[in-house]
């Protein structure tokens, strides 16, 4: 099963890891069918891990094949990636900063849909820029660090289902509309992984920067989102914990099996 996977084109890999991700995330907004609430702490708890996964994919899936293909075809690494990183963050910033602007009463949980919606988007072009540096076989850049990334954005994902899904509920939404709003949430994954995948396969000499880019995206995303959220728990040093948990976890992953 898995060789016939690394013989698919990229660009369906990474429609096919897009999908996974939808789907973890739709089990995550499906867990209002399971229980009424879901702890606080335990929220946090999962919010502060998925924060280290994030972390440990930008350095070891994104950020190390950028600088090593970036020095393989004669560019300054860090001066490459700096940019790509500046560059993910400052996208980020600028759509959150319009956003705000142009809609100054919106309530809390349309902000989250809107947020979470957005981010995913860096974080599926994250998968399909992946899966295309796999193609070429730069440095640790292999189909399964692509899938470990995908599974690292999927675990982040869990969470921020349920946490539309949750307050939708509260809120007087039916559990299928909450549901069905939660998990459409990460729609655009599978689209921008594919768009990722098609990019990099098109323009290699653009892929150093471009998986800085999503790297410097997916920071913004989890320090801006993730820890914040995650440290709204008075017990903030279990939380710093969980995190480095999380990195360690997705470290491992993508070391032992990338």
């Amino acid at each position: 099963m898995m060789s016939f996977f690394e013989n698919l084109n990229p660009v369906l890999q990474a429609l096919i890891a897009g999908l996974g991700t939808f789907g973890i995330t739709s089990l995550g907004a499906a867990m209002v069918y399971l229980f009424k609430n879901l702890s606080k702490n335990l929220m946090n708890m999962l919010l502060s891990i998925s924060a280290g996964i994030m972390l440990s994919s930008s350095f070891f899936s994104l950020i190390n094949p950028a600088l090593e293909n970036a020095n393989k075809i004669g560019q300054v690494p860090w001066i490459i990636c700096s940019i790509g990183i500046i560059l993910g963050c400052l996208l980020l910033f600028g759509c959150d900063k319009m956003y705000y602007k142009k809609n100054p009463n919106s309530n809390r949980i349309n902000n989250l849909i809107l947020s979470i919606t957005l981010h995913n988007i860096p974080e599926g072009m994250a998968v399909g820029i992946a899966f295309g540096a796999a193609k070429y076989g730069i440095g640790d850049a292999t189909v399964i660090s692509a899938l470990m990334l995908a599974l690292g954005i999927g675990i982040q994902n869990f969470p921020e289902g349920s946490a539309i899904s949750f307050p939708l509920y509260r809120d007087g939404y039916s559990k299928f509309k909450s549901f069905i709003i939660g998990s459409l949430s990460a729609i655009v994954e599978p689209i921008a992984a594919v768009i990722g995948a098609l990019i990099v396969i098109k323009a290699q000499m653009i892929l150093p920067i471009m998986l800085s880019f999503a790297a410097g995206a997916m920071i913004y995303v989890t320090v801006v989102e993730l820890i914040p959220e995650s440290m709204a728990s008075e017990k903030k040093e279990h939380m710093a914990l969980y995190l480095v948990i999380g990195f360690i976890i997705m470290m491992m992953l993508d070391v032992a099996l990338g």
